[in-house]
């Protein structure tokens, strides 16, 4: 008797798998951000010892304080951290209640704790990588320039997070409104100041000089070397996490969301739309999920294909 040959798994059931696995992770997604906004707010105080929790809600008391101490400058409040220390819960609650304000402050949370792992367990530096090196000493003095800001905005980046602080100039100007809107609603006795505290907020705000805007514009100057930062050992995790997300057309907080466990459907998915063949997708998985194998057959996958089936809505508001 012939012994029988195992079928190779076709396109079609690589794709329902991939497929299958991305629905769930959307699933967890979705009801991520709630769950979040729960704890955050929740009474029982024992809920805020996991650490990622306690983070968020740390940069979130901090916009709240940013906001609310540029309206006590605008009313000319002489006695200020009273007054903030009055009405920060209530800014903070209302921050909370903002999908895509939480899930953003979340993807920072994220990111920078699995920077800090990744330098502690696989020697890659959550501040200085090898990619940054080199273009900072390029002969190239606009790159060699961009590099430095990147540099010193991921420095400061670590700072923050170890601070479990957030500085207003480092939002997405989207956020920036939202924010500021919370805080107009919040202040409803002294509005006039909440304005004027806005405006003030606005016209100092550059969205240009914030850290994701610095990483972006730096990938971009790379042209055609910008799949040299698709290798998170070489280009670091924020670098890494900014290229993926713009060469596969994905949200970048949901790019480092999908660095997550029970995302690897759509962590796969993103490199293969970034154009990464298979065993360079496998080479980046050993770095963020080394337990974890690619479904037989992903290599027949194309680019185009992922693309396509990783662009199915996104949820918690990104």
């Amino acid at each position: 008797m012939i012994a029988a040959t195992l079928a190779e798994p076709t396109l079609e059931a690589v794709e329902t798998r991939l497929r299958d696995e991305l629905a769930q992770g959307d699933a967890m997604l979705a009801t991520a951000t709630p769950i979040l906004r729960h704890l955050l707010v929740s009474e029982d105080r024992a809920l805020f010892s996991d650490e990622v929790v306690a983070r968020v809600r740390g940069m979130l008391t901090d916009v709240a304080r940013q906001l609310l101490r540029a309206q006590a400058d605008a009313a000319r409040i002489a006695e200020r951290e009273p007054f903030v220390a009055e009405r920060e819960d209530g800014l903070v609650e209302r921050l909370a209640d903002e999908p895509a304000f939480l899930a953003h402050v979340h993807a920072l949370t994220i990111e920078a704790r699995l920077a800090l792992q990744l330098q502690a367990r696989s020697n890659v530096d959550s501040v200085l990588c090898p990619l940054l090196q080199e273009l900072v000493a390029s002969r190239d003095e606009a790159m060699a320039g961009s590099a430095m800001a990147a540099l010193a905005a991921q420095a400061r980046f670590i700072q923050h997070h170890r601070r479990m602080t957030l500085p207003l100039g480092e939002l997405p100007g989207d956020l920036l409104h939202t924010a500021l809107l919370a805080l107009r609603g919040a202040s409803a006795e002294r509005e006039d100041a909440a304005i004027a505290a806005e405006r003030g907020l606005r016209d100092s705000f550059d969205e240009s000089r914030g850290r994701l805007a610095l990483l972006s514009h730096l990938v971009m100057r790379m042209g055609k070397t910008a799949p040299r930062a698709l290798n998170v050992d070489h280009a670091g995790l924020a670098i890494f996490a900014t290229a993926l997300a713009m060469a596969s057309g994905a949200n970048r907080d949901t790019t480092v969301v999908s660095f997550s466990d029970r995302q690897f459907a759509r962590l796969a998915l993103a490199m293969r739309a970034a154009g990464l063949k298979q065993p360079a997708v496998e080479e980046q998985f050993l770095y963020f999920h080394p337990d974890v194998t690619l479904p037989d057959g992903f290599g027949k996958l194309s680019a185009d294909r992922a693309a396509m089936l990783l662009a199915a809505p996104a949820p918690r508001g990104a």
